[in-house]
């Protein structure tokens, strides 16, 4: 009986030591969240909407008349009334700049940001790009506390993160999970090579941080998937240093410069690669070129892989405009092309992106 007894302990201690060792093993953001937590900054904006109205007719019935007398009589301006909308976002600097989303600001006639102490300032917009999903404004403020960038291309999928922002508009809210994917890419939004998170993120977090267990900005929170207008585990987010390049154009120039060579690119087919023999299985089916832009005049042509622009190697599309528009307009690059069996550096003046489509590739 006493060696019984002896196992059963021996037992329990071993299960016991391994539940204390799984746990120390499960990862403790508190730290971060007090570090981070406090730069992150909720934001309402206030739109004033006017709904002009029919005029009303009493006792008429008649269809035909009633559209004879609305065509004559005008419609009345309507009362005005206000539109709200409720988002996050972060600090960058102490004297004031805030990253949000530019969907966050649309049509706001009204910023109001309030700090994790309650404090609360009005918000003026420095600048927005749609391409991206990325604005920058700023508060007249002194002394806040920022984040700390990080480096989204050394996430590995499977790794934590966390979002802070203000779901539904309740203040500060942590949710975490982990990297579900890298690279994605979404409709109408081929320039940001999105971060695919678990993390629970919903209407209002739009804007917010997404921290990796470093304690580090790495995105900033923007969509989600869904079928419900609530999480499902599939959420998007702007990768950082993407966000950077915007916000630095923003706040020099205010407005963003693209680079653009004039192409119409393919994600490359594995059929495409063995069909033609290609050695490379990884680059940018150039599917069209437009012959007076940059490609077209400095020789690529229509069935040509692009593998690399600069020292950037391309792997799909969303990647190929990216490392594309990073260029500056005006800048000499050089790109790798594998044209058949021949390998080719082709040289270009880069272009500036127009802000719509001249005409299609051909």
């Amino acid at each position: 009986m006493q060696s019984v007894r002896s196992v059963l302990v021996l037992c329990l201690l071993a299960i016991s030591g391994a539940v204390v060792a799984q746990t120390r093993e499960l990862p403790d953001f508190t730290r971060l969240v007090e570090q981070q937590g406090p730069a992150v900054v909720n934001i309402s904006t206030t739109q004033t909407v006017r709904r002009s109205s029919l005029p009303q007719f009493p006792g008429v019935e008649d269809e035909e008349m009633l559209e004879f007398f609305r065509r004559f009589i005008p419609r009345s301006p309507g009362v005005p009334r206000e539109s709200h909308s409720l988002g996050s976002g972060f600090v960058i600097s102490g004297d004031g700049y805030i990253l949000t989303n530019a969907h966050v600001l649309e049509g706001a006639d009204e910023i109001n940001v309030r700090l994790t102490d309650k404090r609360e300032y009005k918000a003026k917009i420095i600048g927005a790009d749609k391409r991206t999903d990325v604005a920058l404004i700023k508060i007249e403020a002194n002394d806040l506390p920022s984040v700390r960038f990080g480096k989204p291309g050394e996430l590995r999928v499977g790794e934590w993160v966390v979002a802070i922002g203000s779901p539904f508009g309740f203040d500060n809210t942590v949710t975490a999970g982990i990297v579900s994917a890298k690279g994605r890419s979404l409709p109408q939004e081929n320039f940001v090579p999105f971060i695919q998170t678990d993390v629970a993120i919903n209407p209002g977090n739009s804007g917010g941080a997404l921290v990796d267990v470093h304690g580090q900005l790495v995105g900033i929170n923007t969509a989600i998937f869904s079928r419900s207008g609530g999480s499902m585990g599939i959420g998007f987010a702007i990768p950082v240093d993407l966000a950077r390049q915007v916000m630095e154009s923003l706040i020099k120039n205010g407005r963003v410069t693209r680079g653009w060579i004039g192409v119409e690119p393919r994600d490359l087919p594995a059929e495409y690669a063995e069909s033609f023999k290609l050695p490379i299985k990884d680059g940018v089916l150039i599917a069209g070129v437009l012959q007076d832009g940059p490609a077209g005049k400095s020789g690529l042509k229509p069935g040509d892989v692009v593998t690399a622009v600069g020292e950037r190697p391309v792997a799909n599309t969303v990647q190929l405009l990216n490392a594309v528009a990073a260029l500056k307009p005006g800048s000499e690059a050089t790109l790798e092309v594998q044209r058949g069996t021949q390998a080719l550096h082709v040289k270009l003046t880069v272009g500036q992106r127009p802000p719509t489509p001249r005409r299609s590739p051909r």
